[in-house]
């Protein structure tokens, strides 16, 4: 079966290789069909491991030693059980699916060679990620995917706006990889190995060991380690207060969107928190750490997509919210909950960013909700297939996102963690806040009159709204609701005075049917096996004082039961109540939303705003960075080393060699005078007192 691991994490890495260095001469058609073949290969092996998996063969070794440095080796080394394996068909079926659809989306790219050269490039890093098992490789995938998002979210680099997304995500990953990092040195330092299975085993043993984080502070060794590691995660999730480089990667072209904010980056710390299992179960207040910014996130970040209009950032702060309910489960110690939450939203979530994309297509790349209106009638496959997807991400009985979001709700009413009180009320509030903005963008784009017609009207507005935010006018963000998809899109911005939207072509639509499927039905197949039924056993472990796991299981009849049941939950009737209110809003009564903003005028502009996190981290911790460099370069380079140091030295040189340019005059006159002065003073203080004597 190695073979068919390192086809599984290889593959891509090949058809990457042969895109991005001989692109130009094999053409675009021959790119895009060795990146496909080479996602192909490594999803059938994906596939091919899980059923190896489930008859009960497993993995954990190396394949390659890299170096052996005092006893410690670093290896890259595969550990392949249902998790890594679960992982690995997610996000090779997932990224297939994006490959596919890129060729129709970015068919008049002039970088068409070199995007498909980095999504490949980014499906590597990600398997290496997931299968790796130890904690070098495992920064090695972390590190490869944060690298590529950053070229990918500035694909189209001569936008300043996609410059300033790129960064901006890759400072704050920094920030993150720096707890990360942390993380990983705690578990060197006391575990004294970066092998999983050899530090998951030392874990209990070290359970009541200390760290003296600074003098007079103790800290459990475990709970540190399980925290820094946890701020990794915060970034990468994008986790509260962490997430602020997510919205702004909508820079990117759709595909990486959907492939970014899907499958594969974000859910990067979620599968890292749900491996680290052993170790976070022996630390409740890490748990309730997790539990807390996990329904931080899931709520209050699930608000701000409410008065998003453009349709790329309603869809990534709804992924904001969902990756705020994997974590919750995380902390409630149902990580296998998490999980499959992550597997179902990697499948609802994939396709709403790719209809997004064709219904982008279709209108010229306007964004702007409030430009559209009425696109079933010309786009009936991405209206049915975003009608899925939007059921799915609210929950609806039976399908995909029903059985993973209602379990985590009732995983987090059963949890006993520091925070878990508050998470339950967060996750079942985010209900009705889901609901309400999925439905307001499926009504507004779907239903209703058509609006893509007065197009310039829409771009005043939206340039008005934009002159408004002096923050994200000063880095030309693309927080405005027209916010494009395209370099050009500035040149023909809209649909033309008399033209139609029309389907997107068999290439974008078939991925949106492919994907479609599982977002409506793998839900009802795998959530008895996948939760209860052992399917985790030997890779998850929940400690019995954790009880969220068992009662989920005494309560569990079975996958048509639950959904039966369903009706009587409020989570239910708080998502009905989400599209009723989203119904009357946008089609009925089309002056409430403006009447509700006028009457909650403040909270429309903290949200509108985004509780003004931009702002701060601008204002203090980058200005506070500008003003220390500032300091330093003045106090320090300037006044200390250049005006102290270098040029001080240099005056007291020049001052001495004065002094001494006095007496070298270059007369022999005042050379025999001068002499004779210091012979007579040798004589006065040096062979006086011994005559004395």
């Amino acid at each position: 079966m190695k073979t068919a691991y390192l086809l599984a994490a290889f593959a891509p890495l090949v058809g990457a290789l042969v895109a991005g260095l001989f692109g130009q001469r094999i053409g675009r058609a021959n790119s895009h069909r060795v990146t496909i073949l080479g996602v192909a290969i490594s999803f059938a092996a994906s596939l091919w491991t899980l059923f190896d998996v489930l008859a009960g063969n497993t993995f954990d070794g190396a394949v390659y030693t890299w170096a052996s440095i005092a006893g410690l080796n670093i290896e890259v080394g595969f550990l392949i059980d249902t998790l890594s394996a679960t992982m690995m068909c997610v996000v090779t079926f997932v990224s297939l699916m994006v490959h596919v659809y890129t060729i129709g989306y970015m068919a008049d790219d002039p970088g068409y060679q070199r995007f498909f050269s980095y999504i490949s490039l980014f499906t590597f890093s990600m398997m290496m990620l997931v299968m790796a098992n130890n904690f070098m490789q495992l920064f090695f995938g972390w590190e490869a995917v944060g690298l590529v998002s950053y070229l990918l979210i500035g694909f189209w680099y001569t936008r300043p706006s996609a410059i300033f997304a790129n960064l901006k995500a890759f400072v704050v990953n920094r920030v993150g990889d720096f707890g990360f990092v942390v993380g990983i040195g705690l578990v060197l330092a006391f575990f004294g190995t970066l092998d999983y299975g050899e530090a998951f085993a030392l874990a209990p043993s070290l359970a009541d060991r200390t760290w003296e984080f600074w003098p007079g502070a103790q800290w459990s060794v475990i709970t540190a380690a399980c925290l820094f590691l946890f701020v990794g995660a915060m970034a990468k999730s994008a986790q509260f207060p962490l997430h602020v480089w997510l919205p702004d990667s909508m820079e990117g072209p759709t595909p990486i969107s959907a492939l970014i904010h899907a499958a594969t980056m974000v859910t990067a710390g979620v599968f890292m928190i749900a491996r680290m299992s052993p170790l976070y179960e022996l630390s409740d207040t890490a748990l309730g750490v997790v539990i807390t910014i996990g329904a931080i996130t899931a709520l209050f970040l699930g608000l701000v997509g409410v008065v998003q209009n453009d349709i790329k950032r309603i869809i990534a702060y709804s992924t904001i919210s969902q990756l705020g309910y994997m974590t919750v489960a995380l902390g409630a110690s149902a990580y296998s909950v998490g999980i499959f939450h992550l597997m179902t939203h990697a499948f609802f979530k994939a396709l709403l960013f790719l209809a997004a994309g064709s219904v982008i297509i279709a209108l010229h790349h306007d964004q702007d909700i409030r430009n559209m209106g009425g696109l079933r009638r010309y786009m009936p496959i991405t209206w049915i297939t975003t009608l899925v997807g939007s059921l799915a991400l609210i929950a609806t009985p039976f399908f995909s996102g029903f059985y993973s979001k209602d379990l985590i709700i009732e995983a987090a009413g059963a949890a006993e963690v520091p925070g878990a009180g508050f998470a339950y009320f967060a996750v079942l509030a985010s209900v009705f806040v889901t609901s309400l903005y999925t439905f307001r963008m499926y009504f507004l784009v779907f239903h209703g009159e058509p609006r893509w017609g007065r197009q310039e009207h829409g771009a005043h507005a939206a340039a008005a709204a934009h002159a408004h935010d002096p923050q994200e006018g000063a880095h030309g963000s693309a927080h405005a609701p027209v916010a494009s998809d395209d370099p050009h899109a500035h040149e023909h911005h809209g649909l033309a005075a008399g033209e139609r939207p029309h389907e997107s072509p068999w290439v974008v639509t078939l991925p949106l049917v492919l994907l479609a499927i599982p977002s409506a039905i793998i839900g009802i197949f795998t959530v008895g096996p996948m939760l209860f039924g052992g399917f985790f056993d030997e890779s998850i472990f929940v400690d019995a004082r954790h009880p969220a796991m068992a009662e989920l299981a005494g309560h569990f009849h079975g996958w048509l039961q639950m959904g039966l049941h369903s009706v009587t939950t409020p989570a239910f009737w708080l998502a009905v109540a989400g599209v009723v209110v989203a119904w009357y809003a946008y089609l009925v009564n089309p002056a409430f939303p403006a009447a509700v903003q006028r009457g909650l005028a403040p909270i429309y502009r903290l949200l509108d705003n985004k509780y003004y996190l931009d702002r701060i981290n601008e204002t203090v911790f980058a200005g506070g960075a500008r003003a220390l460099g500032r300091g330093l370069w003045r106090g320090g380079d300037q006044a200390l080393l250049d005006g102290v140091a270098i040029d001080g030295s240099a005056r007291l040189v020049g001052w001495f060699s004065g002094v001494l340019r006095l007496v070298q005059t270059g007369r022999l006159n005042s050379y025999a005078i001068t002499m004779i002065v210091g012979v007579a003073l040798l004589l006065l203080f040096v062979v006086m007192p011994l005559v004395r004597r």
